[in-house]
């Protein structure tokens, strides 16, 4: 398999239970790219990479950082793009993406499901 397609591979979910406090920091750790990008799922996953017991917490916070990435990647590209016009029609239709894909990606967290978006780059893995 090349390089790109383990990229954007999803990698499989960790086995077991989450604790309720982990399913809410997943929860809020989703949500948060919403508003803040990239920088809550960055800061929860540096914070608990390392500690085993947090396996669905990391995971969760690797899944929401990848996303958050591939989409500032796809505001700079709409960024570019205005200069055409069209990055202005791109831009709010990524930014409802992002709005309801981090929705559901919240609500199946908190359920302790562990989510994968449908389309991101897998670069922190």
């Amino acid at each position: 398999m090349s390089d790109f397609n383990e990229t954007l591979a999803p990698p499989p979910a960790p086995a077991g239970t989450a604790s309720q406090e982990d399913k809410t920091l997943a929860l809020l750790t989703h949500l948060s790219g919403i508003v803040l990008s990239f920088i809550v799922p960055l800061i929860v996953w540096l914070i608990h990479k390392d500690k085993p017991d947090k396996s669905f917490l990391n995971d969760q916070a690797k899944e929401a950082l990848n996303f958050q990435i591939t989409v500032a990647i796809g505001y700079a590209i709409c960024t570019v793009l205005t200069a055409i016009a069209i990055g202005v029609l791109l831009m709010p239709i990524l930014w409802v993406v992002n709005l309801i894909f981090c929705i559901l990606a919240g609500v199946k967290a908190n359920e302790g499901v562990a989510y994968r978006y449908p389309f991101a780059l897998r670069l922190i893995k």
